[in-house]
């Protein structure tokens, strides 16, 4: 039913910038909040960014000030905007949708971030 491609995802020197995206395909429910998540190895994932279908967000406090979540609703897309990167965001990024009024959750297959110093 619903498909999600990452894209974006690249290598990219300390303090530069990368836009990700993730598109929302199959869409035959109702979505309700989006977000990225991020695992590096060894580590557990975690919530990068999460925005509700008003558009309010949360941020993770190391990524705060520095990365951008937005959403178009009618488009069924997701944006990251990542500046001021650290060797820190290192990663593979996901995206995540939760079906509203639902605890289904749909996860897309990741894009790599690498910050090299």
């Amino acid at each position: 039913q619903v498909q999600l491609v990452e894209s974006g995802g690249g290598l990219v020197q300390a303090g530069g910038s990368l836009g990700l995206s993730c598109a929302a395909s199959g869409i035959s429910v109702t979505i309700g909040a989006m977000g990225w998540y991020r695992q590096a190895p060894g580590k557990q994932r975690e919530l990068v960014a999460r925005i509700a279908r008003d558009g309010s967000t949360n941020y993770a406090d190391s990524v705060k000030e520095r990365f951008t979540i937005s959403r178009d609703n009618v488009k069924n897309t997701m944006y990251l905007q990542m500046n001021s990167l650290k060797p820190e965001d290192t990663a593979v990024y996901y995206c995540n949708v939760e079906r509203w009024g639902s605890t289904t959750r749909y996860w897309g297959q990741g894009t790599q971030v690498t910050v090299s110093s």
